[in-house]
């Protein structure tokens, strides 16, 4: 069975290890206490911290712990759709201009956020959509945020289809049907903290579909999973998250961070230390 408690599965986490797959570390939540953050995930065998862009206000900040952490803290490029204004195309010329010159792993987070303002709603579709093409050309996984959006996601990647695109819908917002579109398309589901949450239906999704098809994440400082709701989240938690899933699927928590890890590896081009 299952671990179903912190204490329960502190012991399985000597033989386990995890990757959160999307963690805001470099935000200004962390700016205090970011080495106690990374050794705590480590701690917890999150080996690793994939970091997501925002823009290029945020990027120095990323950039700066990615060379602290190497090896611990991949990165992506990418717009933020909540970024999305009306010089877009400037900070879409300035992912251009650096893209070359580190090492990302995937291109993100990207796509379409209709919760905050629509007033850039077609700009959004235009940066997204430059994004999508980006990953393509280089081969490197998308990683999408589908806030309120998912009808506009699915059709701007329409054109898409069947072009070996790949990557993560992150923070999965939908249902059973929109999770079997996301996987038709050759995305995983990125699974994090809100699986936890009592009524917001995650459950259900994560029950219906292969391990498989689902990463890990965490979404960090946001999101916290049950029993830490409304305190900062890191990547620390993802055990957390790890054992709510491995309960749904009635497997060992082992079994989990293995099949999750395999499959953030392989998407992502990254090895483990």
């Amino acid at each position: 069975m299952p671990p179903s408690s912190l204490h329960q599965y502190s012991y399985y986490l000597c033989m386990m290890q995890f990757i959160d797959t999307h963690t805001h570390l470099y935000a200004e939540e962390f700016r205090e206490d970011i080495d106690q953050v990374v050794a705590h995930a480590l701690e917890n065998k999150v080996i690793k911290l994939i970091l997501p862009d925002i823009d290029n206000e945020t990027r120095g900040a990323m950039i700066a712990l990615h060379t602290r952490y190497p090896e611990q803290c991949p990165m992506m490029i990418g717009l933020h759709p909540t970024s999305v204004k009306a010089n877009y195309r400037e900070e879409l010329e300035a992912i251009e201009s650096i893209i070359d010159l580190h090492p990302f792993c995937g291109i993100g987070e990207t796509g379409i956020d209709l919760y905050w303002d629509k007033t850039f709603l077609p700009q959004q579709i235009d940066s997204f959509t430059y994004q999508v093409e980006l990953a393509l050309k280089r081969d490197l996984p998308l990683v999408i945020h589908a806030r309120k959006s998912l009808n506009e996601i699915f059709s701007a990647l329409h054109p898409y289809r069947n072009k070996g695109l790949k990557g993560i819908f992150h923070c999965f917002p939908g249902n059973i049907q929109g999770a079997q579109h996301v996987i038709d398309l050759g995305f995983l589901l990125g699974i994090g903290g809100v699986v936890t949450y009592k009524n917001a239906g995650m459950a259900e999704v994560v029950k219906h579909f292969d391990l498989e098809y689902i990463v890990l994440e965490t979404d960090s400082p946001y999101l916290s999973p049950t029993p830490l709701r409304g305190k900062r989240n890191d990547s620390g938690n993802i055990p957390l998250i790890a054992a709510c899933i491995a309960g749904l699927k009635h497997c060992e928590v082992a079994e989990v961070a293995e099949i999750t890890r395999e499959n953030a590896m392989e998407l992502f081009g990254i090895g483990i230390l």
